[in-house]
């Protein structure tokens, strides 16, 4: 612990950028980000969602939410928000495209269980941290 934070502040000294730059390359996964959607009833919802996944469904985790595993290495968890009527969206994938496909269809299944009353708090597209 110790040893390797010296190594990243001297790297850190050394090299005058910032630190997300030089993690950069240790980096496996694309991540998509907090997406939150407004819903009355959010239960609803993320049974449509899983719905839609249907056989890419790899596992399922409910310990925080819904955590699911894809069949292409993709994951996704959904819960609802303790204080606010949200469901709070976090994908992660290999690539930008398979996060960007995963964010899409989560955001299909809850617009269309929602007959469209659900809205992204921001944009569907992820920012790609590498």
């Amino acid at each position: 612990g110790m040893l390797a934070a010296l190594h990243v502040l001297a790297a850190l000294g050394e090299q005058q950028r910032p630190l997300s730059e030089l993690t950069a390359d240790y980096r496996r996964y694309e991540s998509s980000g907090e997406i939150n959607f407004t819903v009355v009833d959010a239960q609803a919802c993320v049974a449509a969602v899983l719905r839609s996944f249907g056989t890419r469904v790899h596992s399922i985790d409910r310990l925080d939410g819904l955590t699911v595993d894809l069949d292409n290495g993709s994951w996704f968890n959904l819960r609802s928000s303790n204080t606010e009527p949200l469901l709070r969206l976090n994908v992660e994938g290999r690539c930008a495209e398979d996060v960007d496909a995963v964010v899409r269809q989560v955001a299909a299944a809850i617009t269309a269980e929602t007959a469209g009353e659900a809205v992204p708090s921001h944009g569907l597209s992820h920012e790609a941290v590498r």
